[in-house]
């Protein structure tokens, strides 16, 4: 059985406080008042017939309701969440208005075995955050795509 992938990219800033990123975090149910573990590179799934990279601009325009920045995308590489996904980044270099994103949304049912279908924002905030910060509420398995970042930056 071939395992989920997903494909984002991360965006970054350089301020006079340091390296800053762009995380989004996750919409639904399942994630609001959550802090740690609820924030993530903004990404999506894909398919065999998708190349990683085009799914990771494909999927941010989905995810922000953004075009992706141009720049050099800075391949991160990949690693598997606990659940067993993969998931491949590249970082980009730009700088964005976090209120000019307009998330994505999905639909699932909710509650859970209701039978009534809700619809949430794939992701209800985005923020700029500095690397320390960034590194408290990623996605654990995310915070190798900071350290590569950061080595790549130094």
């Amino acid at each position: 059985m071939t395992p989920r992938r997903s494909a984002g990219l991360l965006l970054f800033r350089r301020t006079e406080r340091g390296l800053e990123v762009l995380l989004g975090h996750m919409g639904g149910p399942y994630w609001t008042g959550r802090g740690a573990g609820a924030w993530t590179v903004p990404k999506g799934e894909y398919g065999d017939e998708e190349p990683a990279r085009d799914a990771a601009r494909r999927e941010f325009r989905e995810e922000l309701g953004l075009d992706p920045p141009d720049g050099e995308e800075i391949p991160l590489g990949e690693v598997r969440q606990a659940g067993g996904k993969l998931v491949t980044v590249w970082a980009v270099e730009a700088d964005l208005d976090p209120a000019a994103a307009v998330p994505g949304t999905f639909r699932m049912e909710w509650p859970r075995g209701s039978g009534r279908h809700q619809e949430f924002p794939e992701l209800d905030r985005v923020e700029w955050m500095d690397l320390d910060r960034a590194r408290e509420v990623i996605v654990s398995a995310q915070t190798a795509f900071l350290d590569r970042l950061a080595e790549h930056s130094g």
